[in-house]
């Protein structure tokens, strides 16, 4: 089938392409993703799917192409079908994931907790050191983070600059499943950011401030102006609002109204 119209006018047609899903094979229009092909073909997620947007890294995926020795990898939201593609989802990954209390270290200095906290790391996450440097985590990585620099990092107790690097890791754990040293690399990066967000970043001061000021009660009177307006009173206010210039350098920029600083 094709996706032009002929010249009777006929209705599109997408173009099908055949895949195979969990062992069967299926056709499915061409410009899915393996996520709405999967539904395309009769499928009930009940798990395995969250945010559908490549956040929520739920939905990891083994894949092989026709002529490629090549397992491959991705998230089945962001990866597209093709032709004679064998797909089969991940409904769990069984990584390591040992309790915890982020809470159990005294003092909150870079310099007098951090020592405590890479032995920590040590005695939770001892498969960190067995790191070959292949990089196999890295080139399986959908979201395209240097997974095995921040393994690294882990290793050499730099935890602030570990937690960094792995921000934007959205936790499908494929590069566990691909890991032939069996490393947590996911688990062990989300602890490692959450000693850095307690102990080893620097404390937001004017937030500090601002909570203070909310639980003071300082915006008390204006919440109540605004949840005394009507719908389209506000849609005005919000529409009308002053905007902070793109090109603005940080903290230097000010409303002309001043009165919800």
């Amino acid at each position: 089938m094709s996706n032009d119209n002929d010249s009777n006018g006929s209705k599109n047609k997408e173009k099908l392409i055949p895949v195979q899903i969990m062992g069967r094979l299926y056709d499915v229009p061409e410009s899915l993703t393996i996520m709405k092909a999967v539904e395309y073909a009769g499928y009930q997620y009940v798990r395995g799917c969250g945010c559908r947007g490549g956040i929520c890294g739920a939905c990891g995926t083994f894949y092989r192409l026709p002529g490629d020795y090549q397992l491959m990898t991705g998230l089945a939201c962001q990866t597209v079908v093709q032709p004679g593609m064998m797909i089969m989802q991940l409904p769990y990954v069984p990584a390591n994931r040992p309790n915890y209390d982020v809470e159990a270290f005294d003092g909150n200095g870079v310099a007098g907790a951090n020592g405590a906290l890479h032995e920590s790391v040590r005695r939770l996450f001892p498969e960190v050191y067995r790191c070959v440097g292949c990089a196999t985590c890295s080139r399986t990585c959908p979201m395209g983070i240097d997974v095995m620099d921040y393994v690294a990092l882990i290793g050499r107790g730099e935890l602030a600059k570990a937690a960094d690097l792995s921000f934007s890791c959205v936790m499908c754990g494929l590069c566990a499943i691909r890991c032939p040293a069996e490393i947590s690399q996911h688990t062990a990066a989300m602890y490692v950011r959450r000693l850095a967000g307690r102990y080893l970043t620097p404390k937001a001061e004017h937030l500090t401030r601002r909570v203070a000021e909310v639980q003071a009660g300082r915006f008390d009177g204006k919440l109540a102006q605004l949840k005394a307006m009507k719908r389209d009173e506000l849609t005005s206010l919000y529409t009308n609002r002053e905007r902070e210039p793109d090109l603005s350098e940080p903290g230097q920029w000010k409303p002309k109204d001043a009165a919800w600083l």
